[in-house]
């Protein structure tokens, strides 16, 4: 009885023990940086013992709330948000590290007539064409959809897409193309590929092409800023590289 009273005792020391050095880190990102959270994080948490929690929502509306006040651990925005948010002090000053960059793409239903969008010409002949077409809403805060309005500006194209534009609020525009929603979607490969049911067309053409970075900024008030280092460095280790390039992505800068 004794003996079995001490080994009771001793599994709960060790159980306790083991749950000290536990933490659990809150991590805001962007939709398009989703697929690396979804290869990194789970083997973070097997090695680690510490506990992800994720959220996923424009880099704008991120951007919205942590100036709000909400709580979080590590934030992976863009460049620019990340910065700005220093400045309110929102972030830890000299935090940010750039981890990948996303292209974009077009996106047509699975089995449907696929489009030439090898030049900018013929990008703006299959936009034109096109009976709808979807992106995210600039309105949104969504980097993919704030480029694509500024592009059809440029491109001198606005007037003629803008009727039919299904904009998106939130989530992968791919899911609505797949869907029937709209003929034609612009987003950023990331976020196409994971989507059953569509076929990436390809990526836009390099002289309009616009790469979004996606960077690391740890919360001012992070009482685990050393957990949440580790999971930016895990980010970026070999394994994640691969990842990245399997889902759209690069590593940020190459």
């Amino acid at each position: 009885m004794k003996a079995a009273f001490v080994a009771a005792l001793a599994a709960v020391v060790l159980s306790h023990s083991a749950d000290v050095g536990a933490a659990e880190i809150k991590v805001l990102h962007g939709g398009a940086f989703t697929q690396l959270v979804e290869a990194v994080v789970p083997e973070f948490q097997r090695q680690t013992g510490h506990k992800v929690t994720t959220q996923r929502e424009t880099v704008g509306a991120l951007q919205k709330r942590i100036e709000g006040g909400e709580a979080f651990d590590l934030a992976i925005l863009t460049p620019a948000a990340v910065d700005d948010l220093a400045k309110k002090g929102k972030i830890t000053a000299g935090s940010r590290v750039n981890l990948v960059q996303v292209g974009v793409g077009v996106v047509v239903k699975e089995g449907a007539p696929r489009p030439d969008v090898s030049t900018v010409d013929a990008f703006k002949r299959a936009l034109v064409a096109a009976k709808s077409v979807a992106y995210i809403d600039p309105q949104a805060g969504g980097s993919s959809g704030i480029y694509v309005a500024g592009l059809l500006e440029k491109l001198g194209i606005a007037n003629e897409v803008k009727p039919k534009a299904v904009l998106i609020h939130g989530g992968a525009v791919a899911e609505h193309v797949a869907k029937g929603e709209a003929e034609l979607g612009i987003h950023q490969i990331s976020e196409i590929l994971p989507v059953k049911g569509i076929t990436l067309v390809g990526a836009l053409p390099k002289e309009i092409q616009n790469y979004t970075i996606y960077a690391a900024g740890i919360a001012a008030n992070s009482a685990n800023v050393d957990v949440v280092k580790a999971l930016i460095k895990a980010f970026g280790d070999a394994k994640a590289v691969a990842a990245m390039k399997q889902k759209g992505m690069e590593p940020a800068g190459s």
